[in-house]
């Protein structure tokens, strides 16, 4: 018998199946698929598929509300896990799966260091001050006035049914990352004028300019980093595997980093030049060039490219995604039960906006009941951040959960838990029975429930919730207000299929527009 024929059998029980009987022991009551009880590998296999949501929340369906999804992970599809997981002051760090997101030096999301992540956050969220953000609209009305100049286009060229037939998604891609480049770079990337996905991305310093696909590159880093946050030992083999979605999603890391690096060093070369246009900007670059840390400091171009490129990912990726989904499901609503959902949203809007307005403003949407509860319902069917957040165990007295059933289960040091989204969103004994229909007066004040409160977690929660939650709040209210009060439209397509990356990305949204008489 050869060494090999033993060795190899005996490093495979060593490295995965000893854990399981010693350091996660105390797991071996927690049901799960078999192949998570020794390694990553089974949720590692549905990120790379960009259906780890629809897994996980099949196993939830299977196994209960506690899933044991990789070796040292268990997933808590509860409403009071959000609340302990993700809470202040609980012992948890953010998990070793962030490291595969950085790329240069960490910024505020990827940062696992307590202390680091404080700084970090103290400076960033002064950008997303009220009065900053308040600020922020006179840069997303111009990009919207440009977006519904596009859209007036198209929908003059109606077919025989008096409808244009446009693809949503992209449209939505457009007008999020052409804000955001407004806001964290401070000039839009012409996503809306140019009707492309297409960015400047400088991938060596001091390298040659070349052009790239924004949103898809975005997508691409999202898809390969999650895949690798659950097996970091393969990142630096990555991009060896014969699977080309590592060695393509390795270069989208690159090339992301490459489009920040770009519009960070235009921006800064233009402050340094004395222009007088970026100097009285009002936008999230200015806010972070100008703010100072503990030691009176003011951040180096590296961690400034860093939070630029965060705000660019986090921006785009999830208000995109996010307006094409709510898009479809006030569509879906309508079509489900006609008469219940566009004339009620419509007859809101007229309302608020007069007639020679083309585009919504903040103070016209802000408050209007009707709208939001759309976009929450939107946001919940939909849940854009799907995935569990994975935080790990620290305390060295470990972590005792007590769910909905006042059940208790110990969680030694170690453990990786999360709450996923996705599954507590479309949790029928949350939501009722008609979990899965687009019902915004679910919404309603009075209706809502102290488990449905719980439950809603669009934004994540705790000190590592979304700094950035009220831009994006805005955004959506603008997007979809401004859509829905110039436009008539009906879906062209059935069901809303998505990919997951980081984000959870519709594939499409086709549907037939044409102006309001």
């Amino acid at each position: 018998m050869s060494i090999e024929k033993v060795f190899v059998p005996l490093w495979t029980i060593l490295y995965y199946v000893l854990p399981y009987f010693t350091t996660y022991g105390s797991l071996r009551n927690i049901p799960g698929p078999f192949l998570a009880r020794f390694s990553n590998t089974w949720v590692a296999y549905h990120a790379r598929q960009g259906q780890k949501f629809a897994a996980v929340d099949r196993a939830h369906r299977k196994y209960g509300p506690l899933v044991r999804i990789g070796y040292n992970h268990v997933s808590i599809a509860d409403e009071r896990g959000i609340q302990t997981v993700y809470a202040h002051g609980n012992g948890f760090l953010k998990d070793h799966f962030y490291e595969a997101f950085v790329s240069g030096v960490p910024g505020v999301f990827n940062t696992r260091d307590r202390v680091e992540h404080t700084r970090k956050r103290k400076i960033v969220a002064h950008a997303f001050s009220p009065g900053a953000v308040a600020a922020f609209e006179t840069h997303m009305a111009e990009n919207l006035h440009r977006w519904v100049t596009q859209l007036d286009r198209i929908a003059a060229t109606p077919a025989s049914d008096g409808y244009a037939r446009v693809n949503m998604m992209p449209w939505c891609t457009y007008i999020a990352f052409d804000i955001i480049g407004d806001l964290a770079f401070g000039a839009p990337f012409g996503m809306v004028d140019k009707g492309r996905d297409e960015c400047e991305a400088q991938l060596t310093p001091n390298g040659p300019i070349t052009l790239a696909a924004g949103a898809e590159t975005l997508n691409r880093r999202g898809e390969v980093s999650s895949t690798l946050g659950l097996l970091l030992s393969l990142k630096p083999y990555a991009k060896y595997l014969p699977d080309p979605f590592f060695s393509k999603g390795l270069h989208a890391i690159q090339t992301l980093h490459g489009i920040a690096s770009i519009a960070v060093s235009k921006r800064l070369d233009a402050v340094e030049k004395k222009d007088a246009n970026q100097n009285s900007r009002h936008d999230i670059l200015d806010m972070l060039v100008r703010s100072k840390g503990p030691d009176g400091n003011p951040m180096q171009r590296d961690e400034l490219t860093s939070e630029a490129l965060t705000q660019l990912i986090a921006g785009s990726d999830t208000v995109s995604n996010t307006s094409c989904a709510i898009i479809y499901w006030i569509l879906q609503g309508e079509r489900a039960a006609p008469g219940t959902i566009l004339p009620r949203l419509q007859k809101e809007l007229d309302t608020a906006i007069p007639n020679d307005n083309t585009i919504a403003t903040h103070a016209q949407v802000k408050t209007l009941p009707f709208l939001h509860r759309c976009i929450d319902e939107g946001m919940r069917i939909h849940s854009t951040s799907a995935l569990g957040l994975p935080r790990i165990v620290t305390s060295p007295q470990g972590f005792t959960f007590t769910s909905a059933s006042a059940s208790s289960t110990h969680f030694p040091t170690g453990t990786v838990l999360s709450v996923p989204s996705y599954t507590v969103h479309h949790s029928a004994s949350i939501w009722g029975p008609d979990v899965e229909a687009f019902n915004p007066d679910r919404f309603l004040p009075d209706r809502l429930t102290a488990s449905q409160k719980m439950a809603f977690n669009p934004f994540s929660y705790g000190p590592r919730a979304c700094v950035g939650q009220n831009v994006a709040g805005m955004e959506l209210g603008l997007i979809v207000g401004t859509l829905f009060r110039r436009y008539e439209m009906l879906l062209r397509q059935d069901g809303l299929e998505s990919m997951e990356g980081f984000s959870k990305k519709p594939g499409s949204c086709w549907v037939g527009i044409r102006r309001r008489v």
